[in-house]
Order: structure tokens, then sequence, then C-alpha cells
């Protein structure tokens, strides 16, 4: 969906997309999920926030989690919106993303 209008790139991991990060590329938009393998999504999130390079580039966190509220509000960094899984793809350009 959002392809038709911007440059998509997917990395696998929290790992491969920190390492393509640091190789000089600056995302418009993060979408990044929880659970990722070898290097969680909040791990990968927590150090794009605490980088001096990397910390403006606006996050949204998806998660399959319950309690993804509560989750969101324990966390040591703020994310710039939040999405619980499944969701509807065309949600993304209505005001139902929490903030």
């Amino acid at each position: 969906m959002l392809s038709k209008d911007y440059e998509i790139v997917v990395r696998n991991n929290g790992i491969d997309a920190f390492s393509w990060l640091e190789d000089g590329n600056i995302p418009e938009l993060i979408i990044s999920d929880l659970q990722m393998p070898y290097f969680d999504g909040q791990s990968f999130i927590k150090n794009v926030k605490i980088s001096g390079l990397f910390r403006d580039i606006p996050i949204i966190m998806l998660s399959a989690a319950h309690d993804l509220d509560l989750q969101v509000s324990k966390m040591p960094f703020q994310v710039d919106a939040y999405m619980p899984k499944p969701f509807n793809p065309t949600s993304l350009n209505q005001p139902s993303i929490k903030y």
C-alpha cells in the first residue's frame, strides 16, 4: 500500500535495520515491530532514540501484545505512534493510531 508513494526498505531484524542506518541511510519514517529476531524491537527503537544521528526519525511501533498501552507507557523512551497487530492497512490514513 505505501510503496505506491514511498520507497520502502525492509529489514528482517533489528541488527540489519540498525546496520542499514549506520551505513548512512536516514529514512523519513521507521515502522518497527516489537518482536524481531536477534535484536528485538524495543532494543532497536531504544538505540535509534538515544543516538545522535537517528533520534529525530519518527517511529511507528507495531505489536501483537495484548497489553500494548501498558507496555508503551513503561518504555524508557518515546515512540511517535503505535498500533496493535493485526491491523487494516487503510487505518494508516485514519486517526486511530495512538500517539
